[in-house]
């Protein structure tokens, strides 16, 4: 994927715009306290593999060995990204930590999903991924852009699994209403370009078919978690409306603090959107703090 400004102002607005929020996990079989919870087992696999869940190949990766006393690392690459674009930290983590990743439908080696997609049912083939990778392990969810706004989702309906959170420019939860206010519909030129391949992601015309909205920020309870935010502002390529996108991006990765009161906030200055590539060793020390926190 090219990594000039105006592509990255489309990976983060238009890929990865803000997805409604996992409400309703009530209904996912391998939610704690269903039956099939009790069948949590995992698969210490070393490598990558198709698993099925709900009736799909799910393309999984995994390195590094289990530890009795902490907590299994799992990362969510962003919407049009497969495992391999976060290879490199896997395996840096790897080092020291039990670290999974996967596709997600859609996505990579994984299957296509049949239609389109709620938070829902992505919320299901993540728990899915985690009853194999993790079992009943804790584990610490590590997203980027689309991923982060997945964990942010997923993490509150599962509380009793979900003991660490990591965002790493996390599509922000207000972002298709902050797309169409700092981007009017008569705009021209570029500007007029993301916004409507924004708008068209919105409607499921993405790889995974995910049909997105905005969605007010739960609390997953008093878990650590840390926001880490772009330095470098690339969204400023809009002269005109770009000063304002930067301001609500910002404001939005403030609204993931409210995940929990252990929240903490900062900056990768000298990142644009993709932070694991700009700075890896932010997101490297980032995972393992949390990962630690967790631990304990």
């Amino acid at each position: 994927m090219k990594r000039t400004i105006k592509t990255s102002a489309v990976i983060a607005l238009a890929c990865t715009a803000v997805g409604i929020g996992l409400t309703g996990c009530k209904a996912d079989a391998t939610a704690a306290g269903s039956p099939l919870a009790a069948h949590r087992t995992e698969d210490p696999f070393t490598g990558t593999k198709k698993i099925q869940v709900d009736g799909k190949a799910v393309n999984v990766s995994c390195s590094g060995a289990l530890s009795k006393h902490k907590p299994v690392i799992v990362l969510l690459p962003g919407l049009g990204d497969g495992l391999d674009k976060m290879a490199a930290l896997q395996k840096t983590l790897s080092k020291d930590d039990r670290v999974c990743s996967y596709d997600r439908l859609g996505e990579g080696a994984s299957d296509k999903p049949d239609g389109p997609q709620s938070f829902t049912s992505t919320g299901k083939i993540l728990t899915g991924v985690l009853d194999h990778v993790a079992g009943h392990r804790p584990v610490v969810l590590a997203g980027h852009s689309l991923g982060g706004m997945i964990v942010g989702r997923y993490a509150p309906d599962h509380r009793d699994r979900v003991k660490g959170v990591v965002l790493m420019d996390a599509t922000t939860p207000t972002s298709v209403a902050d797309i169409t206010r700092d981007i009017p519909a008569n705009a021209t030129g570029q500007a007029a370009q993301l916004r409507e391949q924004t708008l068209a992601g919105d409607r499921g015309e993405n790889p995974e078919k995910i049909v997105i909205t905005d969605t007010k920020v739960r609390s997953a309870g008093n878990i650590p978690v840390q926001v880490i935010k772009h330095g470098k502002p690339y969204l400023a390529a809009f002269p005109q409306y770009g000063p304002r996108m930067e301001q609500d991006w910002t404001a939005g990765e403030h609204k993931w603090l409210a995940l929990s009161p252990r929240s903490k906030f900062s900056i990768a200055t000298k990142s644009e959107h993709y932070i694991y590539l700009d700075q890896p060793e932010v997101a490297v020390q980032a995972i393992q703090r949390v990962a630690a926190q967790a631990a304990r």
